[in-house]
């Protein structure tokens, strides 16, 4: 089943957006790999299922709402301490007095459901690159789940990956995901 044609609101009451970041380097072993989740964010989904190439999606998200919800590795378990240094680090990288907006607008819709492609120009500290979300529809419990995911690279934004002693950092590379729970048709 494919989700109810028409607008729909999306954010935090019906969808979930994260970011995992990954650690690399010779301390990478004490570092996590972490799920950050967006607890602010809204966004409008026009959707035609029927001729996906009408659909369009905008999404603002508040970057200071990004909180950690899972890591994993590490030599020891994330304390609130660490968790408290991670976002007032988060704040500093990402300038969010600055910036206090991170935005996705799609520019097209292609592929037919349950598979499309969402490309789209996304801009974080005030730098806009092209993106392009692979997602996908599946129907659950009379609910349609859609799923985007992408993969970006913080230095294209100007983002310096946090680094401590050049020992232990943080990829280059994140993957942002979207999971909405939308009404089927």
């Amino acid at each position: 089943m494919t989700p109810k044609s028409g607008t729909h609101s999306i954010g935090p009451s019906n969808g979930q957006l994260t970011v995992n970041t990954y650690v690399g380097g010779m301390g990478s072993k004490m570092g996590h790999d972490l799920v950050l989740e967006a607890k602010s964010w809204s966004g409008t989904l026009n959707l035609d299922p029927d001729n996906p190439s009408a659909s369009s999606v905008q999404v603002t998200i508040n970057p200071r709402s990004l909180e950690v919800i899972q890591a994993s590795g590490g030599l020891k378990a994330l304390s609130d301490k660490d968790k408290k240094e991670i976002a007032q680090n988060q704040d500093k990288t990402l300038q969010t007095d600055k910036f206090p907006e991170i935005t996705f607008q799609s520019t097209s819709v292609s592929g037919n459901a349950p598979r499309l492609s969402v490309q789209g120009d996304l801009t974080i500290k005030g730098t806009t690159r092209p993106v392009t979300l692979d997602v996908t529809a599946e129907e659950s419990g009379g609910q349609a789940q859609v799923t985007g995911k992408t993969k970006i690279v913080q230095t294209e934004f100007g983002i310096k990956p946090y680094s401590k002693m050049g020992a232990l950092k943080v990829k280059d590379a994140v993957d942002l995901q979207i999971n909405l729970s939308l009404p089927s048709a």
